[in-house]
């Protein structure tokens, strides 16, 4: 991992290239495995934010009940009781572009229509990003918050949020932080500040980057991770 020059960064950290390909995971709730990896393409990392692409039809996995059921498809009151499994499976829709400051407890993701029409931004609440030489590791936190192009905003998912924590996915004083971190957005969106007011929207991958494939070891324990 090096910087655009090939060296260490100036704060220590190990920097992607552009055009590098990396995994983003996120481990289950109270627990350790990963279940869910999305291969994607470096677009900028430096000290202050790390920027991805999810290309369409990348592979990735995926949770499902043990069955085979979607995850979203279960009734929400054995949603998170149910064994689990996961699937290997393609994006089905347009592409992702991800975008995270290190140390915030979110991740802003960018949606487009297939037209390259910009459809919102999505604030992903989550564990702050631990990093390691294969990419970052995180865990989903339920709650988020869309955000269109005239800056309105709504939440999402908060059914899924307080069955988690009535099921014990989460503490209460977990869920009093996520619900901080989510105010704390707001008053990012409401301000306009980064990354909403950095003309992302405007951006286009590089038509000569290849889909990022899945690797067998996708789940791998990192050796070394920092934030």
């Amino acid at each position: 991992m090096t910087d655009l020059d090939g060296n260490t960064a100036a704060d220590g950290a190990a920097r992607w290239a552009p055009g590098e390909h990396i995994l983003w995971r996120y481990r289950e709730n109270a627990g350790r495995r990963f279940h869910i990896c999305r291969p994607v393409t470096v677009v900028r990392d430096s000290p202050d934010l790390l920027a991805v692409w999810m290309a369409p039809g990348t592979e990735l996995m995926k949770p499902v009940i043990a069955d085979g059921t979607p995850v979203h498809r279960e009734p929400l009151a054995t949603r998170y009781t149910k064994p689990r499994a996961v699937r290997r499976d393609h994006w089905s829709g347009t592409g992702v572009l991800k975008l995270a400051r290190p140390a915030e407890p979110w991740s802003v993701w960018l949606f487009w229509e297939a037209d390259w029409t910009f459809k919102n931004w999505y604030v992903n609440l989550e564990e702050p990003r631990t990093r390691w030489d294969g990419g970052v590791d995180s865990e989903d936190h339920f709650l988020d918050i869309s955000v269109r192009p005239d800056r309105s905003w709504r939440w999402h998912d908060e059914d899924e949020f307080a069955q988690a924590l009535r099921v014990g996915l989460m503490g209460a004083g977990k869920a009093a932080d996520v619900r901080a971190a989510g105010r704390d957005a707001l008053d990012v969106i409401d301000a306009w500040g980064a990354p909403f007011s950095d003309g992302w929207q405007h951006w286009r991958p590089d038509p000569s980057w290849v889909v990022p494939s899945l690797p067998d070891d996708w789940d791998r324990t990192p050796a070394h991770v920092s934030s």
